[in-house]
């Protein structure tokens, strides 16, 4: 064998190496808003929003996921808006569209408005989001800082934690990846059906736990909280319920 072809089959092994270790790294891009109603707007807001809904659709755009804060972060609302790809989102003809039909509601919007943060993400396929949420009322978001160079070992720990909760069949998160925006590294979002739900995972006994963090990869289950302090500076919690 030539020196050549083994240096070419030796970059096919090596491209397939990266391929297999990016293979669960999420693909489709959203925006994610973060709101803050201004003084006794809430609920002019929520409505606004909700008679939108049928804008995004006659501009081409799929419409956005929204869920309103109970308890936790400043925030009241958060959106999550599908985009598939920047070129997607913001071709030429859906960006007139989009200004030609929303313009009004954005402006509207914007007077409801004290506090506001975009970040856009990866994360799972619309598909995979619209079914989580269908069947979901109730939220448990988890946004993450990394420490610096733990972004990658970050998203692992969120993998490893979705693996525990499958052997416990408990709901998986679903995990979103910064690209831009905000300074969010990564959040998840837990979907339940309503607080009781949420609250189940009390009554699952230890020795299932224990079982279930070392199969996923934990020392044990009493450290899986403090491997992830590990690896954050910054992490918020929030509960919240569906808007629909």
């Amino acid at each position: 064998m030539t020196t050549r072809m083994r240096f070419f089959l030796l970059m096919m092994l090596v491209g397939c190496f990266a391929v297999s270790t990016r293979a669960s790294a999420p693909t489709y891009l959203y925006k994610t808003k973060l709101i803050q109603a201004a003084p006794g707007k809430l609920l002019d807001l929520i409505a606004l929003h909700k008679a939108s809904l049928s804008e995004y659709q006659r501009a081409g755009d799929e419409q956005p996921l929204i869920m309103r804060h109970s308890q936790g972060d400043r925030w009241d609302l958060l959106l999550l808006i599908p985009m598939k790809s920047y070129a997607d989102y913001y071709s030429p003809d859906r960006v007139s569209k989009r200004n030609q039909i929303l313009k009004d509601s954005q402006d509207k919007l914007d007077s409801l408005i004290a506090w506001q943060e975009d970040v856009f993400v990866y994360g799972p396929s619309l598909a995979d989001i619209q079914k989580a949420f269908a069947s979901s009322g109730f939220f448990h978001v988890e946004m993450f800082d990394a420490l610096a160079g733990k972004q990658s070992e970050l998203f692992k720990e969120r993998e490893m934690e979705n693996a525990y909760l499958k052997s416990l069949k408990r709901p998986e998160n679903l995990i979103f990846v910064r690209d831009q925006g905000a300074s969010w590294d990564l959040f998840t979002i837990g979907t339940y059906r309503d607080l009781k739900h949420f609250a189940e995972s009390a009554g699952i006994p230890e020795a299932d736990q224990e079982a279930a963090a070392k199969a996923a990869g934990f020392e044990a289950a009493n450290r899986i909280g403090p491997y992830l302090r590990t690896l954050i500076s910054l992490h918020h919690d929030t509960l919240a319920v569906s808007v629909k």
